[in-house]
C-alpha cells in the first residue's frame, strides 16, 4: 500500500509557481495522484533564518541487524500462525526493513524470499551476483539466473528447498504481477496470497528504535519550519517558500526533503494546485512537509495567515484544531482505527459542513500510517476495524476544504503507546501561531 500525496514530475512550464516538491517525493506519494513539479536548484545564498540552522544529527542511532533478526523471526512466526510457507519480496521498504538491502527494480527480477522455516534466499541475476553479495547482509543463499534462463524457476525451487513447494506462499504487496504470475506458473500445486499480513504485521508496530528515528524527523521538521515561516513575504511563490521549507531540512541534517505549498483559495485543493500563485496580505498560507532520518518519515502540515486573520478564518481554523483533537481524543488503545476518523468527522459535520467525505468539508481519511513509507498501513478510515495498538504510528490531519475560500489542515503525527497516544509534535496554538 502506498501510500503514501502529491505528484508527478515534469509538469508543463505553464504551471511553475503551483507547487514546491521534490522527485523524491513522487516515489512515495505516486499511489495518491498528485501534482507536483521539480525544484528550481537551490539559491546559492539562503534566507538569514536557513543559513543559521545548525544540524540536528547528533546521536541518531541506527537500526541494528540484531533488530532486522527479530524482525524476521516475527514474520516467520506470523507466516506460521497463519499457515503461510513463504514469503516473496522485491526491493522497496518491506525488504528494506527486513534485511537492510536497497536494490533498483527492472525487468531483471531480483527477489528476497523469507521462508517460514530456515533461512532467507536471494534471487538474481547471475552478472550481479558479486555486488549482491557485496550488499547481502542476511543469508548465504544466493541463486542466480542467466538472461536466457528463468528467474521464476530459481524463486520457485528456493521454496520447494524450503518445504513450501505446496499450499499457501504469501506476495508482498509490492511484487510486480509478472513476477508473482512467473513465480505462479512454476508452482501450479501452490496457492498465492497476499503477504500484507506479514509484511503489514510487523511494520504497523514500531519499536523504540524506530520511534526514535521519527522523533528526530519530526524535531528537524518543525525547526525547519519555524525557519521556512520566517522567510514568507508578499509576492513570494508556492516554489520559493517549498525551496526555502526543503533548504532548512536538509541544513538541519533531513533527507528525502519534500514540501507541499498553497496560498489563499488554493489551500482547499488538498494534494495543490497547478494555479500560479503569489503570495498577497491576508491569504491562507499550507505547508505540508517532511523529511527522513535513516529512512524513516515525517509528515507535518501547518496552516495561517499572511497578516491579520479575519473572522471566517479564525472560525474554520479553530474548527479544525476541534476536530484534530477530537481523533486524537479518540485514538485509545483496543479501539477500531475508524473510529479515530468518526470523531473527527462529527466535529465538522456537526458544524455544517460535509456530511460524509463531501466538500465543503473533509473530503478524506483522518489520517495514514507512517513510517519507512509516508504513507503505510493501517489508516484512520471509516470502517477501519483493526484494533489500536501500542508502536502503531500515523497522522492526525482532518482538513477542512472550501473550494472557492480556503482550506485548513492541522497534521500532526501521533505513536500509541502503553498509556495511548502521543504526538510527535506539539500541535499548533492558533491561527496566528504555527508553533507553540
Amino acid at each position: 500500500m502506498r501510500m503514501d500525496r502529491r505528484g508527478f514530475a515534469g509538469l508543463a512550464a505553464g504551471m511553475v509557481g503551483a507547487l514546491a516538491l521534490t522527485p523524491g517525493e513522487a516515489a512515495r506519494r505516486a499511489a495518491e495522484g498528485p501534482i507536483r513539479q521539480d525544484l528550481e536548484p537551490p539559491c546559492e545564498e539562503l534566507p538569514a533564518p536557513i543559513a543559521a540552522l545548525k544540524p540536528m544529527t547528533e546521536g541518531i542511532r541506527p537500526i541494528t541487524d540484531d533488530e532486522r533478526h527479530q524482525r524476521i523471526a516475527r514474520a516467520q512466526e506470523l507466516m506460521n500462525q497463519q499457515g503461510i510457507g513463504g514469503i516473496v519480496i522485491e526491493p522497496g521498504s518491506s525488504l528494506y526493513y527486513f534485511t537492510g538491502m536497497r536494490w533498483g527494480l527492472s525487468e531483471r527480477p531480483f527477489v528476497g524470499v523469507i521462508p517460514a522455516k530456515g533461512d532467507l534466499a536471494w534471487v538474481c541475476p547471475a552478472f550481479e551476483e558479486e555486488r549482491a553479495r557485496e550488499l547481502i547482509r542476511f543469508g548465504n543463499d544466493v541463486r542466480t539466473w542467466e538472461e536466457d534462463a528463468s528467474p521464476y524457476r530459481v524463486i520457485a525451487g528456493i521454496l520447494r528447498d524450503r518445504g513450501a513447494g505446496t499450499g499457501k506462499i504469501g506476495v508482498e504487496e509490492r511484487v510486480r504481477f509478472f513476477v508473482m504470475d512467473g513465480v505462479r506458473q512454476e508452482m501450479p500445486g501452490a496457492t498465492f496470497v497476499s503477504g500484507t499480513p506479514i509484511s503489514a504485521g510487523c511494520r504497523m508496530y514500531k519499536s523504540q528504535a524506530e520511534i526514535a528515528l521519527m522523533q528526530r524527523a519530526n524535531d528537524i521538521t518543525v525547526a525547519g519550519m519555524k525557519a521556512a515561516f520566517a522567510t514568507l513575504k508578499e509576492g513570494m511563490t508556492p516554489r520559493e517558500f517549498g525551496n526555502n521549507a526543503e533548504a532548512a531540512f536538509q541544513k538541519l541534517g533531513g533527507t528525502s526533503t519534500w514540501a507541499l505549498v498553497g496560498f489563499g483559495e488554493y489551500t482547499a485543493f488538498p494534494h495543490g494546485s497547478i494555479h500560479p500563485q503569489q503570495l498577497k496580505e491576508g491569504d491562507v498560507v499550507l505547508l505540508d512537509a517532511g523529511c527522513a532520518v535513516q529512512n524513516y518519515q515525517s509528515d507535518i502540515t501547518r496552516t495561517t495567515v499572511f497578516g491579520k486573520p479575519t473572522a471566517r478564518q479564525t472560525q474554520i481554523w479553530n474548527l479544525e484544531r476541534k476536530a484534530q483533537d477530537a481523533a486524537f481524543a479518540a485514538a485509545r488503545l483496543g479501539a477500531p482505527c475508524g473510529s479515530v476518523d468518526d470523531a473527527a468527522r462529527k466535529v465538522i459535520t456537526d458544524a455544517g459542513f460535509g456530511p460524509d467525505y463531501k466538500v465543503p468539508g473533509l473530503p478524506h481519511r483522518t489520517g495514514h500510517g507512517i513510517g519507512l513509507d509516508g504513507h503505510e498501513w493501517t489508516n484512520f478510515v471509516r470502517g477501519n476495524n483493526t484494533k489500536l495498538a501500542p508502536g502503531m504510528c500515523f497522522s492526525d490531519e482532518p482538513t477542512i476544504a472550501i473550494y472557492g475560500e480556503f482550506g485548513i489542515r492541522l497534521e500532526d503525527c501521533l505513536h500509541m503507546t502503553e498509556q495511548g497516544p502521543k504526538f510527535f509534535s506539539e500541535q499548533a496554538p492558533a491561527v496566528d501561531r504555527p508553533f507553540a
